[in-house]
């Protein structure tokens, strides 16, 4: 079934989303393709610069589950895999019985975009300048507030938290980057289980097991330190199972649009393991063994055997340059500014692109956080010299 699902994803694809940045009126769009007569469609509040926030609703089963996405404005296949979600719950073709099931066990809630004005801007944050992701408790913003009273009037049994990850994450034994990573929060400084959080760690299992069948050593387990005033662990506090997910990076996928496919093919493959219960058969022992997601795993570019001239002394050494990472108002992806990022041996380490350096030689003083430039230029030129 995932595979004829798999099949006919451009049918249920929004088609307003084709890039990875959208606009805060594509969105509107989006919202206007579903059918009035399958989903009640409100407007819950407004963002602090006055945009409207939309809380969509279907099915009439008694599984209340929720979805809220982009809470950080660069974070957008968290969106468009929900909106593709939405797609195939608007769609009708030979997988109706499908749709009946899942809309007749459960009643699905979605606030997507929860901040429109981050994302009209492509940053992190709010237009406060607040990360709505750390505002769980004080709820300074109005966007925080919104989301928490929904939370609190709808009292979902599963809540779904969705972002997107840098891609220099990986895992320890794999050569590909993480191309998706999910987490079931902790509650507590001492990571405690209890009958809740096991339900999203077996539902993880549940997604992990099929995501490796089409993505195999590019699923990862996210760090699940608690962090007092994050969603994600203060909606787990709540006895709502809660599940995080990071779309990731796959290598060549620049536009991370094959990642949002299988985005909405976890999304989908989560419901209907939830409205069957078919998830309770995994073991919640088993998601200890997914393996971690280790950042900066990944650099962009990796100079092998530079040799480097400093103080009128000659030493070879590995230089790796990524994005500018630091300026966390910028989804990295989009970002042409690099630094140099780490010295030394790095045959630990994994790139997108690596430059044999062996012939070369520049006089350069390197400094981590350096603006990679003159670097790169010269190795270019000297390149392209032969």
């Amino acid at each position: 079934m995932i595979d004829q699902i798999i099949k006919n994803y451009d049918f249920y694809k929004q088609k307003n989303f084709t890039e990875l940045k959208f606009s805060y009126q594509q969105f509107i769009k989006a919202i206007n393709t579903l059918d009035k007569k399958k989903f009640q469609i409100n407007e819950i509040g407004k963002s602090f610069k006055d945009k409207s926030l939309y809380l969509i609703k279907t099915g009439s089963g008694k599984i209340k589950v929720f979805f809220w996405s982009q809470m950080h404005g660069n974070e957008p296949i968290s969106t468009q895999g929900l909106f593709d979600l939405l797609g195939f719950l608007n769609y009708e073709d030979e997988l109706n019985f499908l749709r009946e099931k899942i809309l007749n066990e459960c009643t699905l809630y979605f606030f997507p975009l929860v901040n429109p004005d981050g994302a009209e801007k492509f940053i992190r944050r709010n237009a406060q300048g607040i990360d709505l992701n750390r505002d769980a408790i004080k709820q300074t913003t109005p966007e925080a507030k919104i989301l928490n009273d929904i939370i609190d009037d709808i009292k979902p049994h599963f809540a779904f938290n969705l972002h997107d990850q840098e891609r220099y994450y990986g895992t320890k034994n794999s050569n590909q980057p993480t191309a998706l990573s999910f987490l079931s929060p902790s509650f507590n400084f001492e990571k405690s289980i209890d009958k809740y959080r096991e339900k999203s760690m077996k539902l993880i299992v549940a997604i992990s097991n099929l995501l490796q069948k089409y993505l195999p050593n590019n699923i990862a387990k996210y760090n699940d330190d608690f962090m007092p005033n994050a969603f994600g662990d203060n909606v787990q506090a709540k006895s709502i199972s809660t599940i995080l997910f990071e779309a990731g990076y796959i290598i060549g996928d620049e536009n991370r649009q094959k990642v949002r496919k299988f985005y909405f093919i976890a999304l989908l493959f989560a419901v209907i393991q939830i409205s069957d219960a078919l998830f309770n058969k995994y073991l919640f022992s088993e998601y200890q063994d997914i393996p971690k997601n280790i950042k900066f795993k990944f650099t962009d570019i990796i100079l092998k055997n530079l040799s480097i001239i400093q103080n009128g002394k000659v030493f070879v050494t590995d230089v790796s340059v990524i994005k500018n990472v630091l300026n966390s108002e910028k989804f990295t992806d989009l970002c042409d500014e690099f630094l140099i990022w780490d010295i030394g041996d790095l045959s630990d380490k994994k790139s997108f692109f690596e430059i044999n350096c062996s012939n070369l030689k520049i006089n350069y003083k390197l400094e981590r956080l350096q603006n990679a430039k003159k670097l790169l230029q010269f190795v270019n030129e000297s390149l392209s010299k032969g």
